[in-house]
């Protein structure tokens, strides 16, 4: 009779353990892992988007082009002495 009631108090226990400690803490575990992925995925975005819309730095190198300056791009500027 008492191995039954020691048996009954382990099994307790041991649903005790794994429903209120086991599972919350690997359901947590997964929550938290898969926000820290988002948030990486969110900063890499950023990362590769600078605030005009054009690449950023992380992005794709394109192929650089040739830029001819014009007339009324030239700025007129004093000599600091």
């Amino acid at each position: 009779m008492a191995s039954y009631i020691l048996l009954l108090i382990a099994l307790y226990v041991v649903y005790k353990l794994v429903f209120d400690l086991i599972i919350p803490v690997v359901r947590a575990s997964r929550q938290v892992r898969q926000q820290f992925r988002s948030m990486n995925e969110h900063m890499q975005q950023q990362a590769n988007t600078r605030p005009d819309g054009r690449p950023g730095p992380g992005a794709q190198p394109q192929k650089p082009t040739q830029q001819k300056a014009s007339p009324g791009d030239y700025i007129d500027f004093e000599e600091i002495k």
